[in-house]
């Protein structure tokens, strides 16, 4: 039965679930970084063709159910500002034909990264209203172009919210909008999301678990512990990012 789920062996079917699960939990518990581990792993055994549609379809499922879980906490303004730049976002990668050379995004995601965990604070007008579309615009292109732009997200979302609670539940919600748009834009351009279906559903079943779980472990963290693990897991996505970022320029 597992061998249904999709066009892969049942094992990597299984493997795959097991790892939303886990991912979600991480996600959760950290605030960031299970997105990026999940598309990571579903590199090494995806067509590339499915990767990205597969992997947003999931991540979609995960940050939905984690917004659900702590509507309480979402930040509405944020998110009202950041939804018209989704949309713009959205609209411009559905177009796009050309992209920058491989390597590139990522190279410009980890600088983005490691300079909002480690450099001075943005000012204020880049956390405000029109920074917050421009964020939402310029993070939606990435998504649809490189999977995995939670890292840049949750680097903007840090800058302008500091508890624990509220900046999960934000960054989370900016995310489902996000990652919704992707139904948009591969259907537009002719994937077929029936053939991973199955396997998409088992994926976020499992991630609404391990999103739970997560979120138990969330509230037991104090604010600077959390502030402590968010930034440093932020950090290691972003030296991962470079990693793979100069491997490919170096390939081409």
């Amino acid at each position: 039965m597992l061998a249904l789920l999709s066009p892969l062996s049942g094992g990597l079917n299984l493997g795959l679930v097991a790892l939303s699960a886990l991912t979600s939990a991480l996600s959760a518990a950290a605030g960031i970084g299970g997105g990026t581990l999940l598309i990571i792993v579903m590199a090494q055994v995806m067509p590339a063709t499915a990767l990205i549609p597969v992997h947003g379809m999931v991540q979609l499922g995960s940050n939905g159910g984690r917004a659900v879980m702590t509507r309480r906490h979402v930040r509405m303004p944020v998110v009202a500002a950041f939804l018209p730049g989704v949309v713009v976002g959205a609209l411009v990668a559905a177009w796009l034909l050309v992209r920058l050379p491989s390597g590139v995004l990522e190279l410009c995601v980890a600088a983005f990264v490691l300079y909002s965990c480690w450099g001075p604070g943005l000012p204020q007008r880049a956390v405000g209203c029109t920074g917050t579309v421009v964020a939402g615009a310029v993070t939606t292109l990435l998504s649809s172009l490189v999977g995995a732009s939670g890292p840049l997200v949750a680097s903007f979302i840090k800058q302008g919210i500091a508890e624990r609670l509220p900046r999960v539940a934000t960054f989370a919600t900016c995310m489902t909008l996000q990652h919704l748009t992707k139904a948009f834009v591969f259907g537009f351009a002719g994937f077929v999301f029936r053939d991973w279906l199955w396997l998409i559903l088992a994926m976020v079943a499992a991630g609404v678990v391990g999103t739970w779980a997560g979120l138990r472990l969330l509230h037991r963290v104090t604010d600077h512990r959390f502030d402590f693990l968010f930034k440093w897991t932020l950090t290691l996505l972003a030296l991962r990012l470079i990693w793979l970022g100069v491997e490919r320029l170096a390939g081409t």
